[in-house]
């Protein structure tokens, strides 16, 4: 019996391969960054040939690594960067132009075109998104838009479109040549792409339209947990079924066990990402969150809302290279450590502006509470703060959205880099009032997509199974009164109202 899974973690800069074991421990994991490519200022793109041989090339290594052979491996999960975009030639299989990343900005006046025609409310109700360049549709027109003979290929039916998941399985699958591969996405990607109708779970014609964009370019939509098809003969020396792919957040919530209604969870990286599980129902946001698919198991869609907090980690890198007060990432919990409180300092990181609940591009970066007594400490330790003060005003929004489904947070379960930052994860427990809960097995990205792959081949018996898995690495109880924690988060409002303001006055 084979008693592997190995998981395919492909993200903005490196690929990932991952072997677990039955228990979600980890076997094995093999690593490669790739190019990040600069066109000009804004646009930002991906070689999708490097992508695919540092994928190939760590799940060779993993396996290695890890002293097994493919027929070791019962399947075989995908998770992906969501929304960068890909054209490819269905001929040759080779790639028309470099992915588009989704941190690609280069598409935003024809999204500012779309909003001031009207459009933007049929774009989110049908999607569950806002219209904005970061999703996949404005990126696929303008693909066929500017790249020579683009238009006439796609309307004679030679183009596939893929976000990177739909690129690794055709890869996988394909023949002797990588070419005549199978041509799919799942439902939590395809809902990130402004062209899927998140309640029908069908592409929408009247967004295709819209967009000028031929149905014919549209992987099939399939479930997260089903077995697709099998890797090529040649590949990996055992034909291996590919059995589960999601987006890195969506694979993340479910790597979290996020199985249930109301439950949680927040990814700590450069920013963070937030999902709520809302289950059978695409909750519509008052706040400008995103609604989106989780996953599809069997069918059925799970909806979750999401919100992104821009700087997280990334306030820490400005403390580092822009104040120059720590010399490396791990030395500010260390720094914050060494007085009890901010002294009265609020930091707002909107470097790049402010996300959910504001959407407000204009904000900036603003300090107050400081008098000759603040000490780099002080900074350091109200730098943290603010990545928890962000993603407790998203978790509001969260709470206030779904207040109708009565669902009640019983706690957030953390990840990513930012989470192993104790005081920080304190503080976080501290201002939401509720307990935040870091598991043993942090690499739950590609644990997710594991699960999902394990799922559909039996290798997990089910649900249940997996909710068993989840181990508590260490919880973090709130200790704060909740007078305090009013008080804080007052504090911190007026603080955002600062760096609106300097907008406004400007």
């Amino acid at each position: 019996m084979s008693q592997y899974i190995l998981a395919l973690d492909q993200g903005t800069t490196s690929s990932r391969a991952i072997v677990f074991s039955h228990d979600g421990s980890i076997k094995a994991r093999a690593q490669k960054e790739f190019a990040q490519i600069f066109p000009q200022p804004g646009w930002v793109e991906h070689d999708a040939a490097e992508i695919w041989s540092t994928q190939s090339g760590v799940m060779q290594e993993a396996l290695s690594s890890a002293g097994i052979r493919a027929s070791d491996v019962a399947a075989i999960g995908i998770t992906n960067q969501r929304e960068t975009t890909l054209l490819w030639d269905r001929k040759t299989g080779r790639p028309i132009y470099n992915a588009i990343v989704w941190q690609d900005r280069r598409t935003a006046p024809y999204c500012d075109e779309l909003r001031a025609a009207g459009h933007e409310a049929l774009f989110q109700q049908k999607t569950g998104l806002v219209l904005d360049a970061y999703f996949s549709g404005t990126k696929v027109r303008w693909l066929l838009e500017h790249v020579p003979g683009a238009r006439q290929k796609a309307e004679a039916g030679e183009l596939c479109f893929g976000t990177i998941d739909s690129w690794l399985v055709y890869n996988l699958t394909g023949g002797e040549k990588g070419v005549g591969g199978l041509h799919v996405t799942d439902a939590s990607n395809a809902s990130r792409t402004l062209l899927y109708n998140i309640h029908t779970g069908t592409w929408d014609d009247d967004l295709l339209a819209l967009l000028d964009i031929p149905r014919s370019l549209l992987p099939e939509v399939r479930d997260s947990s089903e077995v697709y098809g099998h890797t090529s003969k040649g590949l990996l020396g055992a034909q291996v079924p590919i059995a589960g792919i999601a987006g890195d957040q969506q694979a993340a919530t479910f790597g979290q066990a996020c199985l249930d209604v109301g439950m949680a969870k927040n990814t700590y990286g450069t920013g963070c990402f937030m999902l709520l599980n809302t289950g059978a129902q695409a909750v519509d946001s008052q706040f400008r969150l995103l609604t989106t698919t989780a996953w599809q198991l069997g069918g059925q869609r799970t909806y979750a809302l999401e919100g992104g907090v821009f700087v997280a980690g990334a306030v820490v890198q400005w403390l580092r290279d822009g104040l120059g007060i720590i010399r490396s990432a791990g030395e500010v919990e260390d720094l914050a450590a060494r007085v009890p409180d901010s002294g009265g300092v609020v930091l707002v990181p909107a470097f790049v502006g402010l996300g959910a609940p504001y959407w407000d591009p204009y904000a900036r970066g603003t300090m107050v509470g400081m008098t000759r007594g603040t000490t780099a400490a002080h900074i350091a330790r109200a730098a943290l703060e603010s990545v928890a003060f962000q993603s407790a005003e998203l978790l509001l929004a969260m709470q206030q959205d779904t207040a109708q489904l009565g669902i009640g947070l019983q706690e957030l379960r953390v990840d990513g880099g930012g989470s192993t930052n104790d005081a920080m994860m304190q503080f976080q427990a501290d201002i939401l009032g509720v307990p935040v809960v870091r598991p043993q097995v942090t690499e739950t990205t590609a644990l997710g997509a594991a699960y999902l792959a394990g799922l559909a081949v039996g290798f997990w018996s089910g649900q249940d199974e997996l909710r068993s898995l989840w181990k508590v690495g260490r919880r973090f109880e709130p200790d704060m009164t909740q007078e305090d924690r009013q008080t804080r988060m007052h504090t911190w409002k007026r603080a955002v109202e600062r760096s609106r303001d300097w907008a406004a006055h400007d």
